[in-house]
């Protein structure tokens, strides 16, 4: 996950509509199954999915009243500290 992506669709989200962000994540989750991608680009799709659920739960967090600011270290410290376990 890379913050600067959660960051920039955190804000896409806030300018428009989360919505956007589901019907994509779901158009990606169905690419998947294509049997003819490399594991490279199941790698880049699974990394764009990651971020794309990371900004729906940091606009989730920004929604229950976390400022922007806290919801995203928040939201990483908690991927950083799953990823140290």
């Amino acid at each position: 996950m890379k913050l600067p992506v959660i960051k920039h669709l955190s804000q896409f989200i806030e300018e428009n509509d989360e919505d956007f962000v589901i019907e994509t994540i779901e158009t990606l989750e169905s690419l998947t199954e294509v049997p003819s991608l490399k594991d490279e680009e199941l790698d880049v799709i699974g990394e764009l999915i990651s971020n794309m659920y990371g900004a729906l739960e940091v606009n989730k967090m920004i929604k229950d009243g976390t400022t922007k600011k806290e919801a995203l270290n928040t939201f990483m410290s908690r991927v950083l500290g799953s990823i140290d376990k």
